[in-house]
């Protein structure tokens, strides 16, 4: 059953709402508000507000301890679309999965299904939550202004002035094959960032070279476009598995990925 989309909270570029087709109770969008506003440093900040805040919503409200962030680039899902999360409109969005130990089904367990046989949550378990969650969000955006990391943990203590990150150098972002590959054209992009046990974590300017290096990835031959799956970081630090898509692919990346042994349900 869709639902009309629910905005819970709005901030200076981004804002986070209930997708139309929510595939569980922790799934959220972080949604750019003006698709003409350009990726910035402003817009990377206020991204990585809206995520931090995301996350310990979800913790709160739900017990998640952990997210994954699925999101497209130059790329809308076609036919049966399975791997990927509906889309809803051309302006660039981000999936949040929160996810939990009790919870009833994994997004994993949805996307391996065509869109059409998909159930999404029930809207009467979505209003039980979004109450909480919005509450939740804007306590969060008062209390953590100054927060501009990407935290590794949903529960964090400390916050981070954002001008503390506005002359840091340009950071190194790393592209290698995969050891399990989902596709020919799939890549990981890692941050140069200490273990995800220290260190500040992903910053404005990382955020910007990651989008950077995303970019170069949809401009190889043979890709028009890309589906991304950033899943909760593990001791080796945070990855962006970036997988290139046609419109002419003979073989679905995003199904192969979810079929990757490493790929468990921890994960996605």
């Amino acid at each position: 059953m869709h639902v009309s989309r629910r905005l819970l909270f709005a901030s200076a570029f981004w804002e986070i709402a209930r997708p139309r087709t929510a595939l569980n109770a922790g799934h959220l969008l972080i949604r750019l508000t003006n698709p003409a506003m350009a990726f910035d440093l402003r817009s990377a900040t206020d991204w990585l507000h809206c995520h931090n805040i995301a996350r310990q919503a979800l913790a709160e409200v739900l017990g998640a301890g952990r997210c994954t962030v699925v999101f497209a680039h130059q790329w809308h899902p076609i036919g049966a679309a399975i791997g990927e999360p509906e889309a809803e409109s051309s302006t660039p969005t981000f999936h949040v999965f929160g996810r939990w130990d009790a919870e009833p089904v994994t997004p994993g367990e949805q996307l391996r299904l065509p869109i059409q046989r998909r159930v999404p949550a029930a809207a009467e378990e979505l209003k039980e939550y979004d109450g909480g969650l919005r509450t939740a969000l804007h306590r969060l955006a008062l209390e953590r202004p100054g927060d501009a990391r990407w935290q590794f943990t949903a529960v964090s203590g400390g916050d981070t002035a954002v001008n503390c990150h506005l002359a840091e150098p340009d950071p190194d972002i790393t592209s290698r094959a995969p050891q399990f590959k989902a596709g020919a054209h799939h890549t990981v992009l890692a941050p140069a960032l200490p273990p995800a046990s220290g260190g500040p974590g992903l910053t404005p300017g990382h955020l910007l070279a990651l989008a950077a290096a995303v970019e170069s990835q949809a401009t190889r031959p043979g890709v028009t476009g890309l589906s991304c799956v950033v899943p909760e970081p593990g001791p080796g630090g945070l990855e962006v598995h970036a997988m290139g898509r046609s419109a002419g692919e003979s073989r679905n990346p995003m199904q192969e990925f979810l079929d990757l042994p490493k790929v468990s349900q921890a994960l996605l």
